[in-house]
């Protein structure tokens, strides 16, 4: 793919990202707390997060292992970073949930489709179209790196800390939903997604791309409305507990 129809393709997928965020205000993904059947045939909660996940992991292994600069230190850190974040997604994360909770078969086909291109596009900047003398070893060294790398594995963190949080709400048996609490959930109510924030606008920066920035504005547009529709759901259901937790960045929104 040349520049030009790569950027255009930043274009289209930035425009619908918009719709995107601007949609879920008004229309609930039914996954998770907010599962719903009119999106289509409900498949097991394990089997659906890897076959959605698991994608994105393959894509950027095979643009990886075709390029001539895969063992290059800078676009392999890239990589290492990308691929152990799907890793533990694909194939660790969905082995650990608990309960017998099921995925849409509609959410899960466009998480399929969202992560195909979305592997697409970083793996072909880093490894086919960013200019050869952008990534050298010196980018070790820049801000760019040293911040996004910060801000990437603290976003990790944030985010398994509070999918581990979550995990153990509830005993065997238990399908009542309760208030998180701990961690970032003591600042808002969606801290796994607040996690995901941090760590995709870390791998954005760490990239200094617009690839890495189109993953993270498409993370806000689908993560932010998401949490504003759980924020009011605990609101119902937990009144005053909620206290002055925000939805997703603490002490703003």
């Amino acid at each position: 793919m040349t520049n030009e129809y790569f950027n255009l393709l930043l274009i289209l997928m930035a425009a619908i990202a918009a719709i995107v965020f601007v949609t879920l205000y008004f229309v609930e993904a039914g996954y998770g707390m907010l599962f719903d059947k009119k999106w289509g045939k409900p498949i097991p909660n394990k089997i659906a997060w890897i076959c959605m996940e698991a994608p994105v992991f393959l894509v950027m292994l095979l643009l990886w292992s075709r390029s001539e600069r895969q063992f290059e230190t800078v676009p392999l850190l890239f990589f290492l970073f990308f691929e152990l974040h799907y890793f533990q997604r694909a194939f660790i994360f969905p082995l650990l949930i608990k309960g017998k909770s099921k995925m849409p078969a509609g959410i899960m086909a466009m998480g399929i489709v969202f992560n195909l291109l979305n592997g697409y596009i970083q793996g072909t900047w880093i490894f086919y179209l960013a200019p050869e003398n952008m990534y050298t070893i010196e980018w070790l060294a820049t801000p760019q790196f040293i911040i996004g790398t910060l801000l990437f594995f603290g976003g990790m963190f944030i985010n398994w800390q509070s999918d581990y949080i979550v995990r153990h709400l509830r005993q065997p048996g238990d399908t009542k939903h309760y208030l998180p609490k701990g961690g970032m959930f003591n600042y808002v109510t969606s801290a796994n997604y607040f996690g995901e924030l941090v760590e995709w606008c870390g791998f954005a920066i760490l990239t200094w791309s617009a690839s890495g920035a189109l993953f993270a504005w498409w993370t806000f547009a689908n993560l932010v409305p998401r949490a504003n529709t759980i924020w009011h759901k605990y609101k119902t259901m937990f009144g005053k507990e909620v206290g002055k937790r925000k939805r997703v960045i603490p002490f703003i929104y």
